[in-house]
């Protein structure tokens, strides 16, 4: 019954739409949850939070967490991305494999343990908005609210495998500096033509931590802009740089390294999406892998980077899904999400 109601829940919350910063409708269904399963909760904007019937403060906290907010659906969509229709065993929707079928499996995880008598760990559950845009009201804008967290699990698609690790993000600002002028006279202090020393500069960035999970620090360019007439030489160039970061660093070291080496002027947009991992001997690890999922680097970004205390990223659905034209999930891989997520937690509760 509690995957059945799952599943219908999922199916309520494909059909509401539910953009970052948008999603009031989808938190009052949620809310449904857990007044039909007697459960209390709090509500901050478009975040529901709860915590199991016996919380004991002395006791550590364990925070499961998902998001319900998705992102715009792309115009290669053939399907309403409104409609959650199950076709061959796979449920359609805008959400449902990013991260809605997380979400719901750990409602159903937190639902079936929240009457445990003596559990080892608190549950703290949190279906949290703006994920998506990593906004000022997502969960990084809840954690004042919530009791100390001292172990997270995140939901997110991972095929049900262990995302131990996860690159944070940091996205910086070059300026090249130069002199402007008229494209007929000399200057030599065109700062289009210092494009290549700043570009070789950051082809001889060196990181030398190299993560046994998630590999080398990644150092990409991705926009470069100067100029907006033939005639005239530009002050300056813009160039931005994407930096995917390991758990080997900081973001405060890697902006330091960047100001230290490259001849422009740096600035980091953002310190604030950092990397994130577990150890590998860790309890929850540990008993993911007696039930035979295998951990694993994940590149790309969740909830995660507003955490300083250890987390594992794992849930039903496949990331290469995400974002994708006739987003879906299987209903198999909610079924088989859920009763995992059950058995992971027992050993440790």
């Amino acid at each position: 019954m509690l995957t059945q109601n799952a599943l219908s829940l999922l199916q309520d919350l494909i059909r509401i739409e539910s953009f970052s910063s948008y999603e009031n409708k989808t938190a009052d269904r949620i809310a449904k949850w857990f007044d039909h399963y007697k459960i209390l909760y709090n509500r901050k904007d478009n975040n529901l939070w709860t915590t199991n019937k016996t919380f004991d403060s002395t006791k550590p906290t364990l925070l499961l967490n998902s998001h319900h907010d998705t992102v715009k659906p792309n115009n290669a969509y053939t399907r309403n991305p409104f409609s959650p229709d199950i076709i061959d065993g796979k449920l359609y929707g805008l959400g449902s494999n990013d991260a809605g079928g997380a979400l719901v499996s750990l409602i159903s995880l937190f639902t079936y343990y929240y009457d445990h008598p003596n559990p080892k760990y608190n549950l703290l559950l949190v279906a949290s908005a703006e994920e998506e845009i990593a906004g000022k009201k997502s969960l990084r804008g809840l954690l004042s609210e919530l009791p100390k967290i001292d172990l997270a699990i995140i939901g997110e698609p991972t095929l049900m495998d262990l995302a131990v690790a996860e690159k944070g993000l940091v996205v910086f600002d070059l300026l090249i500096k130069g002199s402007p002028s008229h494209a007929a006279h000399p200057n030599t202090n065109n700062p289009l033509l210092k494009i290549p020393e700043v570009i070789k500069a950051i082809e001889n960035l060196t990181f030398k931590k190299i993560s046994p999970v998630l590999g080398p620090i990644k150092v990409t360019i991705t926009q470069i802009n100067a100029g907006n007439q033939h005639n005239v030489v530009p002050s300056e160039v813009e160039m931005v740089i994407d930096v995917r970061v390991n758990e080997c660093y900081t973001n405060e070291e890697i902006e330091q390294k960047l100001i230290a080496s490259l001849p422009c002027d740096v600035n980091a947009r953002s310190l604030r999406l950092k990397s994130s991992s577990i150890d590998l001997n860790h309890p929850l690890i540990k008993s993911g892998i007696s039930l035979g999922k295998k951990p694993y680097g994940s590149p790309t970004l969740s909830d995660q980077a507003a955490l300083d205390c250890p987390s594992l990223k794992i849930g039903p659905g496949d990331s290469t899904r995400s974002h994708s034209a006739d987003e879906f999930i299987y209903v198999k891989e909610i079924e088989e999400g859920i009763s995992f997520y059950i058995q992971l937690l027992k050993s440790i509760l």
